[in-house]
């Protein structure tokens, strides 16, 4: 006959997976001083990522800065939660919406219980992509969570997308930091290592894309290059560089295609 589980193991095992979902769904839910209910006063929370240890008394501000904004935001389970015995087990993928689903990590956390409260996490973070030079320095320094790094991301893109300050051709990185909220160092960090542009090419990209709306709706005769002063390009030379590398045309050629569209349609 196979050995048997004791009993106290399995209640053990069902009394860690009940504390640690009704934990996980508090957390979903964004009700702070309800996951803080769960930890023992004597709680390490082991971030991986940042390579930092978290004691109770800054875990609420550590916490609230990670914490999703909308429920469900942004993660999806890898795995079911796992538990065995004191220990339990989560795994999920946290993606940038603000890079567009781009980007994502692979999250993983062992929680241990004691004393009916959770005593130990250990968190597990990675890109899953993972960038050329390691990230975990930089990040350590500049103190963001992969779920930090969501947020930022998140931010940038509503920012672009609701205050449009691409359309100003002085537009630099201290002020697009400043207006977000964020400090240079960590916009320069999360374009350049996580989303992979740089500043200006974050910003020409956001230019085009305006352009290419305004194109669109445009009628003949098309005037490109006053668009494309007006969509905040300061350079002619960089506009064409950036309209080619994203149509894989001259704007000419682009124009050309636009008119005989409209003609055909126009056409009975």
């Amino acid at each position: 006959m196979p050995d048997m589980i004791p009993d106290d193991d399995c209640r053990n095992t069902r009394a860690t997976r009940e504390l640690v979902l009704r934990h996980h769904l508090c957390w979903r839910h964004r009700d702070l001083d309800g996951v803080m209910g769960y930890y023992h006063p004597e709680i390490q929370y082991h971030d991986f990522f940042q390579n930092r240890v978290v004691g109770y008394a800054e875990l609420r501000e550590y916490l609230q800065a990670s914490m999703p904004r909308q429920a469900q935001e942004a993660i999806e389970h890898t795995d079911r939660i796992r538990a065995d015995d004191d220990t339990a087990f989560i795994q999920y993928r946290i993606t940038l919406r603000g890079g567009q689903g781009l980007v994502s990590f692979r999250t993983s956390e062992a929680i241990t219980v004691r004393d009916g409260l959770i005593w130990r996490v250990n968190e597990y973070a990675s890109l899953v992509h993972e960038p050329a030079q390691s990230m975990r320095p930089t990040v350590s320094r500049l103190g963001l969570s992969p779920q930090q790094l969501g947020h930022m991301a998140n931010d940038l893109q509503q920012y672009f997308e609701t205050r449009q300050p691409y359309l100003d051709p002085e537009l630099d990185l201290q002020r697009v930091a400043k207006e977000c909220g964020y400090s240079r160092n960590q916009i320069s960090y999360l374009l350049n290592q996580v989303l992979g542009q740089s500043f200006y090419r974050y910003v020409n990209q956001a230019r085009l894309q305006h352009l290419l709306a305004a194109l669109d709706g445009a009628t003949a005769p098309l005037k490109v290059d006053d668009l494309a002063f007006a969509a905040g390009f300061n350079s002619l030379s960089a506009f064409y560089s950036a309209f080619r590398q994203h149509t894989g045309q001259s704007p000419k050629a682009y124009v050309k295609q636009i008119s005989l569209r409209a003609r055909a349609q126009d056409s009975p």
